[in-house]
């Protein structure tokens, strides 16, 4: 029976839906980030997600124990997730939230070299542009557009950890597609965050039992709740149900515009504008978007094909 052809608005819709509440993760990370250890942070983020996913899991599906080739997808996808958190979270103790969504924009370049051996897909003269745009861009945030910073490489250890948590992040999209087998994307993400909290149970050894609760403020419960609930749930339940249709490339191209995003984030917070040497590397970030978009449109790929393709 042929399979009805999805609509493609009402997927990118949700894709940008997502994009803002993930962009809205770096300034609320970087507001708690010093009241918890971020693998124990981390760890209670997933929790707490997977938590309130298993009821509705448990009620439609049944909590029912996937079959081991399942499983160890869903454990290496939430091996990636749980990896690039904690170095978010470890990074912002250091840098800026600016500085991350910069790094954070190298993600879809990163993302379609793994993707041309995972999932099969390639990269276009648009595409190359646009990766080559985006770095641009992103170096020039995080050096503040001053050259002789960049020539001394002056990055501190924070950019140094997310940078890597990025690369390890890049893996996701191109894993999502390649692990998914049809099942709902309900059963997938809670999977996934939960063998993503089995991974960051092992991360922190100790430190959740030498850890203070009480000491806790409760302005980071709160944003513990937020990032749980509003960009863990809401955002990988969207990201992991649209990629399935619109691919990996398209999905990671709007990652470009997380710059813009948390400037206008952090402006609407009360929180001013950044110097405004780094617009420039802003609107360079936001371009490199377009022209990936325009790329991916481009292709003649098919947009319609089932869960799966390019395994």
């Amino acid at each position: 029976m042929e399979q009805p052809t999805p609509n493609l608005f009402s997927y990118h819709a949700q894709l940008w839906v997502s994009r803002v509440l993930i962009a809205t993760s770096f300034p609320v990370g970087a507001a708690i980030t010093h009241g918890l250890d971020p693998a124990v942070l981390t760890l209670v983020r997933f929790a707490l997600a997977a938590a309130l996913f298993a009821p509705i899991v448990g009620f439609r599906y049944g909590l029912k124990i996937p079959d081991a080739k399942s499983l160890t997808g869903y454990a290496i996808i939430g091996l990636c997730l749980a990896i690039f958190f904690w170095g978010m979270f470890e990074a912002l103790l250091t840098t800026t939230p600016l500085n991350t969504s910069a790094m954070f924009a190298l993600v879809p370049g990163i993302a379609a070299i793994f993707g041309i051996f995972l999932v099969r897909e390639h990269l276009n003269r648009y595409q190359m542009a646009a990766l080559a745009v985006g770095l641009i861009g992103a170096l020039w945030i995080v050096f503040r557009g001053d050259i002789n910073l960049a020539l001394s490489l002056t990055l501190v250890r924070g950019d140094w950890i997310f940078f890597g948590a990025c690369i390890v992040m890049a893996l996701y999209m191109p894993l999502v597609k390649k692990f998914h087998r049809g099942e709902p994307t309900t059963v997938m993400t809670f999977w996934v965050l939960l063998t993503g909290t089995a991974w960051l149970a092992l991360f922190t050894n100790t430190k959740i039992w030498t850890t203070d609760w009480t000491a806790i403020e409760g302005t980071v419960w709160l944003g513990i709740v937020y990032l749980a609930v509003v960009t863990t749930m809401f955002s990988f339940f969207i990201q992991q149900k649209v990629v399935i249709v619109l691919g990996a490339t398209r999905v990671t191209a709007t990652n470009y515009a997380n710059p813009g995003l948390v400037v206008a984030i952090e402006w609407l917070t009360g929180r001013g504008f950044p110097p405004l040497i780094v617009l420039p590397g802003v609107i360079i970030v936001v371009a490199a978007m377009v022209v990936l978009q325009r790329g991916v449109a481009n292709e003649n790929e098919d947009l319609t094909a089932g869960p799966g393709r390019g395994t």
